[in-house]
C-alpha cells in the first residue's frame, strides 16, 4: 500500500483485471479496463436506501433520487438532460432498499462530462421548492400506478408481511400521505446525513484507465461530506399474511420464507435451489404448474438477500378458482426437494447460473453493478473464478439442507392481490409446507 497526492492505493490490480483505490476521504473507486469497447459505464453508489429511513422518512430516499436531477448550482434540470444527451449518452438512477445509484453510459471521450454531472448532482443540488412541489406530485402518481399494478404491489405486500413494523418491510416509494408532507429541509437533511464519502463507491467499466477515473473522481467529488451516516435497523423476520381482495381477473400470489444473507455459507446453494425450483422453463414449477397442469401462465421462484437477512419466495398468477390446487402443487414440489435431486438436474441449474453470470459480464453496465455491489456488501471484489467454483461446489446434500432451512426456520409469509376465497386460510397454508 502506498500514498500519493492524497490517495491511498489499496489493491491494484485485483482478480479479473479490476483495480481498486480508496481516497483519503473514504471514497472507493473500482474500475475494469475493457479496451475493446468504445464506451464507458460509470456509476456512483451510495450505501443508503429505503432501509436507512425512519418511519417518518419512508419514501425519502426515492424522492431524493428524483430531486437530484432537478437542478444544481451550475445546471438547470433541462441542462442536466441536454448535456448528457448532446453527446449521445444515457443518465439514470434507481433506489433499492439497500442503496441508491446514479449511473451514466457514454463514449470514452465523454467520461469527464459524465463524471462532472454525477458529482454535480450529488454535491450541488439546490433542491428547489417549486421543483419539489412538482416532483412530489409525480411520485404520488407513481405510487398510484404501482397500486394499480397487482403483480407489482403484491411484492411490496410480501415484504411488509415478512418484515413488519421496520424499514426493510416498507415500500421504497413510501405512501402518498408521507411524500405529500416532505419539506425541502427534510430532503436536504437526508442528503447531507446520508450522502457521505465513507459510504460512496464510484465504479467504471469500459475503455478508460483506472488512473484517469481516480483523477476525475478526486477532482470532482472533493466537496462530499466525510464520516459515516447512521446505521440501518437490523432485520427481524415476522411472517403471516396480507390479502388484498380486489376484483381482478387473476389472483396474484406470493409465498415467502426466511432465507440467507449474502454472507451465509448457503448463499450459492440457495441460488441453485431457486433455479431448480422455479428459475426457467425446465424448472420444476414451470413444468408441473404450467406445462403439466395448466394452473398458471406465470410461476417462478426468487431469492432476495441483504447483508443481514434474506427472503426466498414463489410468485404465481392464476385464476381464483385454481388457487387451492396451485398452492398444493407448489408445496408438493418444495417438499419433494427435501430428497436428493437427480445429478443431471443439479448440473443444469448450475450451468444456468454460471452462464447467466458470465454472459452478464459482456455488458459494461453489468460489470459496474457487480463490482459496486460486491464492495458494498463484502468490502472486497469476488473473482469470477471464485463465484463459479462456489456454484460448482453445490451438491445434492447442500440443496436438501437449504430446502429444510427454508421450510423450518421461521414460518410462512403470504401476500395476495385478487379474489382469494378459494385459497386455504393461513393455518392450512402453513401446514402444507411443514416437513414430515
Amino acid at each position: 500500500m502506498h500514498r500519493y497526492n492524497g490517495i491511498i492505493d489499496t489493491q491494484s490490480p485485483l482478480a479479473d483485471g479490476a483495480q481498486l483505490t480508496k481516497l483519503d476521504n473514504g471514497i472507493r473507486i473500482v474500475t475494469d479496463y475493457m479496451p475493446h469497447v468504445a464506451s464507458v459505464s460509470l456509476g456512483l453508489w451510495v450505501d443508503a436506501g429505503a432501509r436507512y429511513e425512519t418511519l417518518e422518512e419512508n419514501g425519502m430516499s426515492h424522492l431524493l433520487e428524483h430531486m437530484l436531477f432537478k437542478g444544481t448550482l451550475r445546471r438547470s434540470p433541462r441542462a442536466i438532460a441536454e448535456e448528457i444527451e448532446n453527446v449521445g449518452g444515457h443518465l439514470n438512477a434507481y433506489t433499492s432498499r439497500d442503496h441508491t445509484t446514479f449511473y451514466a453510459k457514454v463514449l470514452k471521450e465523454d467520461v469527464p462530462l459524465a463524471m462532472d454531472i454525477l458529482a454535480d448532482i450529488v454535491q450541488n443540488s439546490v433542491l428547489d421548492s417549486k421543483e419539489l412541489d412538482r416532483e412530489r406530485e409525480v411520485i404520488i402518481q407513481e405510487i398510484g400506478q404501482a397500486e394499480d399494478t397487482p403483480d407489482d404491489i403484491v411484492f411490496d405486500d410480501l415484504q411488509e408481511v415478512a418484515y413488519p413494523d421496520q424499514p426493510l418491510g416498507r415500500s421504497i416509494l413510501g405512501t402518498a400521505e408521507r411524500v405529500a408532507n416532505f419539506k425541502r429541509d427534510d430532503v436536504f437533511a437526508f442528503l447531507k446525513g446520508h450522502y457521505r464519502c465513507d459510504n460512496t463507491i464510484v465504479a467504471a467499466a469500459g475503455n478508460i484507465t483506472h488512473e484517469d477515473v481516480v483523477r476525475l473522481v478526486s477532482e470532482s467529488l472533493s466537496s462530499l461530506p466525510t464520516g459515516r451516516p447512521r446505521a440501518y435497523e437490523p432485520a427481524r423476520y415476522g411472517g403471516g399474511e396480507k390479502r388484498s381482495n380486489r376484483r381482478t381477473e387473476q389472483l396474484h400470489m406470493t409465498l415467502g420464507f426466511p432465507s440467507v444473507s449474502f454472507s451465509d455459507p448457503d448463499y450459492y446453494a440457495t441460488q441453485v435451489f431457486s433455479t431448480m425450483l422455479g428459475g426457467g422453463m425446465s424448472s420444476r414449477l414451470f413444468q408441473e404448474v404450467r406445462e403439466e397442469r395448466g394452473l398458471a401462465y406465470s410461476v417462478y421462484s426468487f431469492t432476495n438477500s441483504h447483508a443481514d437477512t434474506g427472503l426466498f419466495g414463489v410468485y404465481a398468477g392464476t385464476s381464483p378458482d385454481m388457487a387451492g390446487d396451485l398452492v398444493q402443487v407448489i408445496a408438493g414440489e418444495m417438499l419433494a426437494m427435501t430428497n436428493q435431486a437427480p445429478v443431471d438436474e443439479i448440473a443444469r441449474a448450475r450451468a444456468q447460473l454460471k452462464a447467466g453470470l458470465l454472459m452478464s459480464l459482456e455488458s459494461t453496465s453489468s460489470r459496474i453493478e457487480h463490482m459496486a455491489r460486491q464492495l458494498l456488501i463484502f468490502g472486497r471484489l469476488i473473482s469470477i473464478d471464485e463465484m463459479v467454483d462456489a456454484v460448482d461446489a453445490v451438491d445434492g446434500a447442500a440443496l436438501v439442507r437449504v430446502c429444510e432451512r427454508l421450510l423450518s426456520d421461521g414460518g410462512l409469509s403470504v401476500a395476495t392481490v385478487g379474489l382469494s376465497d378459494r385459497l386455504p386460510d393461513y393455518d392450512r397454508l402453513q401446514a402444507l409446507f411443514q416437513i414430515g
